[in-house]
């Protein structure tokens, strides 16, 4: 004890036993931070944590058994929580010394199309900077993520390599989830862009490309998955890298860019084809030989525009974002702003944290260029500028592309409602939408017709992603079909949004791509062979894809390859071909039972199995007819008192296609609404 009170040193000695006010701390750290020292300042925070636990420790029980537990309850305190805080701490007294570390400094993206291997690639990276994980995509964090195997939310992690910090943000590759992808570009100095050797370039590479280009990032090119040498297309993809280049208009700087060959799964990257195939040094040298630090701006004082936001239970709310200037610690009087420069609240800083590897570490100050995140505000949000109080100009963001379709929310009216739900009011439903929106910039909300609530966003995996979250939180609703965001242009004409589609199929299948393309107003721009496949471009009304990745996958049983991504908007192409079937309809509530359902088999393709609960309206299966028909799935065989030869005869039933909620989002027709619990499906009837 008494050695640990000669580390503390006097302050701490003379303060045993009572308490520090909290307007001396805050008065003290002022003092210090004016007179430029850093180290005093986290002395007196340990002096004063630590005297606080030791103080509660003696009202507990002046017994030598709570003694000695209070002793070791305090050195504990004591030598793990400030070990960790060290760890990850960094300390400026002046801006020049800040600016110093900045040279040191590289914040870098990974950007890709889908299934490039961008994932993959961050784990190796980590790995070998000695911090990474024994779990693969171990940035996939969240569940939906793991489950699906793509990224669907931006994350930021950091390393350090030789003498140098590298922040890194890996990003997702599907267009739907493209707003992920432009609000990190505010983070970084560069992009490193993977494209797979065999794939080669593909809709989504064009678009990240083009938000990395426009924000000023330099790339590198690395062509992934270069082990597989029977498939790989090296030569061709490199040509249509730099033909990519071109057609997005880059500047002659960002033209300048290294190529590198490598395998993220193997662990490996090369500067030449040739090379010995070791480590990934070779990449991280090039990160660090090409991408620019962060610059420095004449501007001294503290902004950070913010890029996402998490809620903690203990901390608060948490923004994260990337320091345009100045420096920040903690206690520092900060405020929020929007874009248009208005105040929304002011505060103090009260946590920082930066991250490293999988880990969180607390910081007393942090500085230009640095990805952190802080607590101390509870109403700001992404886009808002975190800056001094002396501030009056926000951080410009960079602009988003607009959403191109819209789903009604709304609550669960249908005769089951409530029974499998937790949550199931339109003011739940609502308060949680809003909540999505403050963090996920890409997704709009507008008021729909009586209690239904517009959701506005990039695709149908996006919306579909929400619903599933929304599911899994216990919250129960209804979902009306999707509908295309519609415009009109300066001439008062109706435009509509224009996807641009890669399909990728196997020869067979060439005939009805065409078909399906045709019936559906597409129209063909680009096909040619790649890797033993026909690769087909179309450019498609929005409104006219809906459904038609499952349809596709059925049709080519999986092996189809389909990757859409916003076009324009162009004028409206007219009505869509194509007769669609008719559905069967429950005319009974009750409990579906085998006996009814066997005679139903030979109406069409079935949704439900025996036991399932049913009631009037709800859609049950696929009519084999254009038209809709009512059954009665409930029916139950008369009883008899007369002995029948096949009495226990069993039915036997076709296996039915119970639908997923990707199935009945392209299922919904215009007069029907998918009840969505966290345990189930169902399509029902709401009109004419």
């Amino acid at each position: 004890m008494q050695q640990a009170l000669t580390k503390l040193g006097p302050s701490f000695r003379a303060s045993v036993g009572r308490p520090t006010s909290t307007s001396s701390k805050i008065n003290a750290n002022r003092s210090f931070v004016q007179n430029g020292s850093r180290t005093s300042q986290v002395s007196l925070c340990k002096s004063s944590i630590v005297n606080s636990v030791f103080a509660k420790s003696i009202s507990i029980g002046k017994t030598k058994e709570n003694f000695q537990s209070n002793r070791l309850i305090k050195s504990n305190f004591a030598s793990h929580e400030f070990k960790s805080l060290a760890f990850g701490r960094r300390f400026y007294a002046t801006n020049q010394e800040g600016e110093l570390a900045t040279e040191k400094m590289r914040n870098v993206a990974i950007i890709a199309h889908v299934d490039h291997g961008k994932t993959t690639l961050v784990d190796q990276l980590l790995k070998q900077a000695g911090i990474g994980s024994s779990d693969e995509r171990a940035m996939d964090s969240n569940d939906l993520e793991k489950e699906r195997g793509i990224t669907i939310i931006a994350k930021n992690t950091s390393m350090n390599w030789k003498d140098y910090k590298i922040n890194l943000v890996d990003t997702p590759g599907h267009g739907d989830f493209g707003g992920e992808v432009e609000r990190m570009m505010g983070l970084v100095d560069g992009v490193v862009l993977l494209v797979d050797a065999a794939e080669g370039v593909m809709t989504q590479t064009k678009f990240v490309l083009s938000k990395a280009l426009k924000a000023g990032c330099k790339p590198i090119v690395v062509l992934n998955k270069m082990d597989r040498t029977e498939r790989c297309r090296t030569d061709e993809v490199e040509n249509d890298i730099f033909e990519l280049f071109m057609s997005l208009g880059a500047t002659e700087t960002q033209m300048e860019y290294p190529t590198l060959y490598a395998s993220g799964r193997a662990g490996w990257a090369t500067a030449k084809r040739d090379d010995p195939r070791e480590t990934l040094a070779p990449l991280f040298d090039a990160i660090i030989n090409h991408v620019p630090k962060p610059v420095v701006p004449e501007e001294k004082r503290f902004a950070m525009s913010v890029t996402n936001i998490e809620t903690d239970t203990f901390i608060g709310r948490i923004v994260t974002g990337r320091i345009k200037s100045g420096s920040v610690y903690l206690n520092m009087p900060i405020k929020a702003m929007n874009l248009d420069g208005k105040q929304v609240e002011e505060g103090r800083v009260t946590k920082l944290i930066a991250r490293k590897g999988m880990d969180k570490h607390m910081v007393n100050d942090a500085h230009v260029g640095d990805i952190v995140s802080l607590a101390g505000l509870a109403n700001a949000t992404v886009t808002h500028t975190i800056c001094d109080p002396d501030v009056t100009v926000p951080v410009p963001t960079i602009p988003l592309d607009p959403p191109v379709l819209s789903m009604g929310f709304s609550v669960n009216t249908s005769p089951l409602a409530g029974q499998e739900g937790k949550q199931a009011t339109f003011q739940t439903i609502k308060k949680r939408l809003q909540k999505e929106v403050e963090n996920n910039i890409s997704i709009s909300l507008k008021d729909g017709e009586g209690e239904v609530i517009e959701v506005c966003g990039r695709g149908e995996l996006q919306l579909g992603v929400l619903i599933e979250n929304l599911r899994r939180e216990g919250i129960e609703f209804s979902v009306y079909p999707p509908k295309v965001v519609m415009k009109t242009n300066e001439q008062g004409e109706k435009t509509e949004p224009i996807e641009e589609v890669t399909i990728d199929v196997e020869d067979q299948y060439t005939g009805l791509i065409i078909d399906k393309m045709s019936q559906r107003l597409g129209e063909m721009t680009e096909m040619k062979e790649i890797a033993g496949k026909a690769r087909m471009v179309y450019m498609i009304p929005s409104r006219c894809l809906l459904g038609f990745r499952a349809e596709i996958m059925q049709e080519t049983r999986g092996s189809a390859i389909f990757n859409h991504i916003f076009h324009s908007y162009a004028p409206h192409k007219g009505a869509q071909m194509g007769v669609k079937k008719g559905a069967l309809i429950s005319s009974a509530a009750g409990t579906a039972t085998g006996y009814a359902l066997e005679s139903l088999e030979q109406r069409g393709v079935l949704f439900i199995k025996p036991g399932m609960k049913i009631y009037p309206g709800m859609v049950i299966g696929e009519n084999s007819k254009t038209d809709n028909l009512e059954v009665n799935p409930c029916k139950q065989k008369a009883l008899s008192n007369v002995r029948s030869v096949n009495k226990e005869e069993q039915v036997r039933l076709t296996p039915p296609r119970l639908l997923t909620l990707e199935e009945c989002m392209a299922s919904i027709r215009s007069n029907e609404a998918l009840e969505v619990t966290p345990l189930s499906f169902r399509l029902r009837k709401v009109g004419k």
